[in-house]
């Protein structure tokens, strides 16, 4: 099924309510008899769970928000990005990275409907299905050095929080160093990816990944507690919405950001992370440190106070549980 014609019937389908098999035919251009054949690829393509009932016709077994690609497109130019909105792609990071490297202008956004391949921290997968999330990046091009990447991503989960709570998720929360929480369960997270040199010339990704209408029980299977904005606020989530409200917090925070660095923000986000104060363990291969979480410094490093010391750590590769369910 071409792509024209797959976003033709989900626009149909898209309500969640049963549509007659005469409807749907005349959008496939197919008989009647022939829909739930079409249908039954479509669902094995996407993921899609669909429900046929005689004398009623056909309907998705949830409502789906779809990406609008030009109200999308004109909101980034109006803010002097360029964007790109796929149905399908490996990874949005790779894309934006590629798409940089081949010298697109920048900043430049790519979003996608799905991923195949989705990017977490330390190589884990993002479960990234059909239409359910936003799986966001922004490429950046840096030179010079002048803009500061120390605590990047740190300033970049203040924009995805203040855009959370924008939405109704006031509950939200940060969890050093880059993911969203919500009663102890993940949300959003943030990836960033960096090509070039630091010092120099280069290139950085900033990656955004959003929990945004999945619900539990659904066929996902993801390895660690989560939780949706739809679980959170009650109701579907306009995708576009969304991708719209983010863009207005990440152009604010990235703008603080290369005014002041990290450091501008710093009190604001130890303001907002759940873990101040609790006991921890600090994670880096098979070592392990204990401490209490003092805050961050000005570079976004974590500080604990470990037996009595205080110590300062950074680093991707760094994982931080809650100790004794402090």
């Amino acid at each position: 099924m071409g792509v024209i014609l797959m976003r033709e019937v989900l626009q149909v389908l898209r309500d969640g309510q049963f549509h007659s098999g005469e409807a749907l035919g005349a959008v496939l251009g197919v008989s009647r008899a022939a829909v739930w054949k079409r249908l039954e690829h479509l669902e094995a393509e996407l993921g899609l769970e669909m429900h046929r009932v005689r004398g009623r016709g056909y309907k998705l077994a949830s409502p789906l928000s779809l990406l609008e690609p030009e109200a999308i497109v004109a909101a980034c130019r109006a803010q002097g990005w360029e964007a790109q909105i796929l149905d399908s792609i490996d990874s949005t990071n790779a894309e934006v990275l590629r798409c940089l490297a081949a010298g697109a202008p920048a900043p430049f956004l790519v979003l996608a409907e799905r991923q195949d391949n989705g990017r977490g921290r330390r190589g884990r997968q993002w479960v990234s299905p059909f239409a359910e999330n936003l799986y966001y990046s922004l490429g950046l091009r840096l030179e010079g050095g002048v803009f500061s990447l120390d605590g990047l991503s740190l300033s970049v989960g203040l924009a995805v929080l203040r855009c959370l709570r924008e939405l109704g998720v006031v509950e939200a929360g940060l969890k050093w160093p880059n993911d969203l929480l919500v009663a102890g369960r993940k949300i959003a997270g943030v990836l960033l990816e960096l090509s070039g040199d630091p010092a120099g010339e280069c290139q950085v990704v900033i990656g955004i990944g959003v929990n945004v209408n999945m619900l539990p029980g659904s066929r996902v299977v993801i390895d660690q507690p989560w939780t949706s904005l739809r679980e959170c606020i009650g109701h579907l989530v306009d995708r576009t919405a969304l991708t719209l409200a983010l863009g207005r917090w990440l152009e604010h925070y990235l703008s603080l950001h290369a005014q002041g660095g990290f450091a501008a923000l710093r009190e604001e986000w130890e303001a907002c992370h759940l873990w101040q104060g609790k006991e921890v363990s600090l994670l880096a291969g098979p070592q392990r440190i204990d401490g209490v979480v003092l805050g961050v410094d000005s570079l976004g490093a974590l500080r604990l106070d470990v037996a009595g010391q205080e110590r300062q750590f950074s680093g991707g590769e760094l994982s931080l549980r809650l100790r004794n369910d402090s």
